[in-house]
């Protein structure tokens, strides 16, 4: 039968899962193993598959009303004689019975028993609602949801994703042969984490699959359970094409013209602000404030709704109760502006989910895009724009920041001001009713002005349109993502082993590394990365070597480097005698390369010029200790010199530097970063981790040998 048919079959009896006979079926269809098996009516049908199948055998009651086998006494394993295989059936009817009265039993399956000396695995798929068809694969076996180490990725699943997902596990060494066991077969298993994306990716209608155990060892892998609910078609996501998003986003950053609707004159209003934000901010296009009470407005000539303005409007910043909005927005729609910023608060994040329905309604209709609601606002600084009614902001930069959050923004605010950290735009996304992150990395992604993109989310309205960007914009510069919600919020009900395990971060966390992404820990790593990843070369290849001064810094600088998923070089002999002439016979050579605390500022200079200069080392990890011989400035000095003068020369890699002492290694950490080196005081894990982010997107990008 058709794997289509045995889906519609069970649905048009209003069934939730398919029997396991029906499962086996589809298994069939797509070449995943299944163990030799057949359906029994009788204890003596039993008898006679347990003697064509091969004793020993796996006895399981078939009913489309049970769907969790074990827990209600349907399982017998283990049966090797035709009277245990007779006495079974007997049994698994009784326990059936006595668990679900009224249960509709369409009889015993009888199964070859696999598994002698094999691992457990789980191979399976869930319906995620954030991205669709997701495949999972882990550690197996009645542990599953105890040690719950288990990978995900978006269905379906590449050759190499699925490899890889042999690898993203703890007990990967398991699968390799760990104390002299044999390895799997991890072309098979992977073939059947593959088959498993194509299922569920041809048959929308399946909600979830789960096979546990699936045996695997170096002859194959075989599923020896197999479970499949099935439910509705989920309804497709509409995806504007890449052009038109690409054409509306650019009339929002590169206005011609700006609207405030609700501009005043009054101080303290927001539609004050935002005109005074745009007319000090130094914006070139036109400025035009609406108010329906006001002739002129801070010097400008104000209109009493956006219908009155001649000629185009770009954007219409709305700055007027939630209440005013939706008249107010069908004026905006007939006049043809691309771009709705939606400062005002009181629609969903309040309750008020059918007030955002509407406007979104009515801003589909028109063609407008609508940012928010509930946001500061935006700036974009390669036009002098500074559409919010929070401070302005004129350092330009290389780096977009996005956030969800109006206070998550002003945290990003307020850390470039301090740190002196350029932006190309700040944006707030809040209720992300319409324009979302993918329409931003869409612009993003050709623009440029913009260098990196770091964004605070607190969820993605559609995944997979989020994660098809952000692998095209990882292609040319980094995707920085804090995600809010990192901690498990439970588990979703689930029928299954795999729904269980889906839990909503482990879920983000493996997707968003799929494509590419590099997630920060925090709201301060997110910042740090977006400061530091710009001014960084990409590394060529993997081989990191450590310089410190102290030795206490270069073992916490190990650690840190494997923390980060660093490989600490393995310095060959030449190398090592080149540092040895340089580091006095008491320091030590290998990796670190322990220069010592009482160094002049030569040791400092020729040993990073001999690092920079050697086509073998790909990264630099200083560690500077304060002393009277080398004070921190002339410390930063000689690395900004040193450093500058072998990217002339073209030796070009990523440097970061970790300065312990007194005060003055603030300035001097400071220095370095005005000079293109990542440096911080009082910290051996920052300069680290943030190296470690600045590999994760070369990787992502293909960019290392």
């Amino acid at each position: 039968m058709d794997p289509r048919q045995v889906i519609e079959r069970a649905r048009a009896e209003g069934r939730a899962a398919l029997t396991a006979p029906e499962g086996r079926l589809l298994c069939e269809a797509y070449g995943i193993a299944t163990p030799g098996e057949g359906l029994a009516g009788s204890a003596e049908e039993a008898a006679e598959l347990a003697g064509k199948i091969g004793l020993p055998v796996v006895l399981k009651i078939v009913s489309p009303d049970i769907l969790h086998k074990t827990d209600a006494g349907g399982v017998l394993v283990g049966l090797r004689t035709p009277e245990e295989v007779r006495q079974g059936y007997d049994t698994i009817l009784a326990n059936a019975r006595a668990h679900a009265a009224g249960a509709r039993i369409d009889g015993v399956q009888v199964q070859q028993l696999v598994g002698g000396g094999g691992l457990e695995v789980i191979v399976g798929a869930v319906t995620d609602p954030t991205f669709g068809k997701v495949v999972a694969f882990g550690l197996g076996g009645v542990l599953v949801e105890v040690l719950k180490d288990v990978t995900f990725r978006l269905a379906p699943v590449s050759g190499d994703d699925a490899l890889a997902m042999l690898d993203d596990i703890r007990a990967a060494e398991v699968l390799r042969g760990a104390r002299g066991a044999e390895p799997v077969d991890r072309a098979a298993l992977a073939a059947l984490i593959e088959r498993v994306g194509r299922l569920v990716t041809d048959h929308p209608e399946i909600v979830e699959v789960d096979l546990n155990p699936v045996f695997a060892d170096a002859r194959g892998a075989v599923a020896a359970d197999v479970r499949i609910l099935v439910g509705d078609r989920p309804e497709e996501v509409a995806r504007l094409p890449r052009e038109e998003i690409l054409r509306q986003m650019t009339r929002i950053f590169k206005p011609r013209s700006v609207a405030v609707i609700g501009a005043s004159a009054e101080t303290g209003k927001i539609g004050n602000s935002v005109m005074r934000n745009l007319i000090d901010g130094g914006y070139r296009g036109r400025i035009l404030p609406i108010n329906p009470k006001a002739d002129e407005i801070m010097g400008l000539p104000a209109y009493k709704s956006v219908a009155d303005v001649p000629g185009e409007v770009d954007v219409a910043v709305f700055a007027i109760p939630a209440k005013f909005v939706a008249a107010a927005l069908e004026e905006v729609g007939e006049k043809g502006v691309a771009g709705a910023v939606m400062i005002p608060s009181g629609f969903a994040e309040t309750g008020n989910v059918e007030g955002q329905k509407e406007i979104v309604e009515i801003a589909r209709r028109h063609g407008v895009r609508m940012l928010g609601p509930n946001i500061y606002g935006y700036y974009y600084t390669p036009e002098n724009l500074c559409a919010t009614f929070c401070t302005p902001y004129d350092v330009r930069g290389s780096v977009a920041l996005t956030s969800q959050s109006g206070g998550i923004g002003m945290a990003i605010l307020g850390f470039s001001r301090t740190t002196r950290m350029g932006v190309s735009a700040i944006v707030g996304v809040g209720n992300k009713a319409d324009v979302d992150e993918d329409d931003l990395l869409t612009f993003f992604e050709q623009d440029d002005n913009t260098k990196a993109v770091a964004m605070h989310l607190e969820d993605l309205k559609d995944g997979r349109g989020f994660v098809d960007a952000a692998r095209r914009v990882v292609r040319q510069k980094p995707v920085i993502v804090l995600k809010a919600g990192r901690t498990a919020m439970g588990a979703r009900a689930a029928g299954s082993h795999t729904g269980a395990l889906a839990g909503d971060d482990k879920v983000y966390d493996d997707i968003l590394r799929q494509a590419g992404v590099v997630r920060a820990p925090g709201l301060n790593d997110m910042l740090e990365y977006a400061r530091a990843l710009p001014l960084m070369p990409a590394p060529q290849g993997e081989n990191v070597v450590i310089i410190t001064g102290a030795g206490g810094s270069g073992v916490l600088l190990s650690d840190a480097c494997v923390d980060a998923g660093l490989t600490l070089m393995e310095i060959p002999p030449d190398l090592d005698a080149a540092f040895r002439a340089y580091i006095p016979p008491f320091g030590a050579a290998g990796n670190p390369i322990d220069i010592t605390g009482g160094e002049p500022p030569a040791t400092y200079e020729n040993t990073i010029r001999l690092g920079l200069g050697d086509d073998r080392v790909h990264a630099l990890v200083l560690g500077y200790w304060h002393t009277i011989v080398t004070p921190p400035m002339v410390f930063a000095e000689l690395v900004a010199r040193v450093v500058a003068e072998e990217r002339e020369k073209g030796n070009v890699k990523p440097v970061v530097a970790s300065l312990a002492g007194d005060t003055e290694v603030e300035e001097a950490s400071e220095y370095l970063f005005q000079h293109g080196v990542v440096a911080y005081p009082y910290t051996t894990e920052k300069p680290v981790a943030v190296l470690g982010a600045k590999y994760r997107w070369a990787r992502a990008a293909g960019l290392l040998r």
